[in-house]
């Protein structure tokens, strides 16, 4: 009975009897390639119009069996990164290209995942024989103790401990061109004693604690102890 091939890697599974002085042979490059799907690497240079077809060859080492891919080149149209089809898998995957065109990891026949115009991120893949579906998108939330990354995107976060800055009066929130739409807090507690300046105006620096009466707002100096209500103009009728 002759060898055969398994479905997704494309292993030899060798038959009893077969490959007589060729055995090890047979069995190193399944090893290869099993070392491929469990830790391999390879860059992959996209067609700028067209993507990339990626290889399954029969018991041989191919690009589409790597576990890590990173998706390069510059790229001036959408593209698809195509996988054949019946083929189970997980990937690790950086849309590495340049050019503000979508790239679409899919199967021949199936649907994918893809990196809009602008990312140029990572996602976590997998492909269930006929599609391939983005585990990234799907993750929901996530409970974690610290977590240390670059850029983190995600369409809101609820915690449910302190988010603390990695250093004192260094990180913003938001930015001059990006900022925050409202922002709800309690108590609003405001100080420059960090800086190695005071304010821009006399030159001191201060530590302040805004509260919020039933009829007046209270700034409490938090050096001094002195308290002080912000005086208040009832506006009547519309302006």
């Amino acid at each position: 009975m002759a060898n055969t091939t398994s479905a997704s890697l494309k292993l030899t599974v060798q038959q009893t009897g077969e490959n007589s002085g060729t055995w090890g042979q047979f069995t190193n490059t399944n090893l290869l390639i099993l070392e491929q799907a469990i830790g391999g690497y390879d860059a992959v240079g996209l067609n700028a119009t067209t993507g990339a077809t990626l290889t399954f060859s029969n018991g041989a080492l191919s690009n589409g069996k790597n576990q890590v891919l990173r998706l390069t080149g510059t790229i001036t149209s959408n593209v698809n990164v195509v996988i054949p089809d019946s083929i189970e898998k997980t990937y690790l995957v950086e849309n590495a290209t340049s050019g503000a065109f979508t790239v679409t990891f899919k199967t021949t026949s199936g649907t994918g995942a893809t990196w809009s115009t602008t990312d140029k991120g990572y996602k976590i893949l997998y492909s269930d024989g006929t599609n391939i579906v983005d585990i990234t998108a799907d993750l929901g939330d996530i409970t974690a103790g610290n977590v240390t990354a670059g850029n983190v995107t995600s369409g809101s976060i609820t915690a449910t401990g302190n988010i603390v800055p990695g250093a004192n009066d260094t990180y913003d929130l938001g930015a001059s061109g990006n900022v925050w739409r409202n922002l709800y807090t309690g108590d609003l507690h405001l100080s420059n004693l960090a800086k190695n300046q005071g304010n821009s105006i006399d030159g001191t620096k201060g530590n302040w604690t805004l509260q919020e009466g039933k009829d007046n707002i209270f700034m409490i100096n938090n050096i001094s102890g002195e308290k002080f209500k912000i005086n208040l103009s009832k506006i009547e009728g519309d302006l």
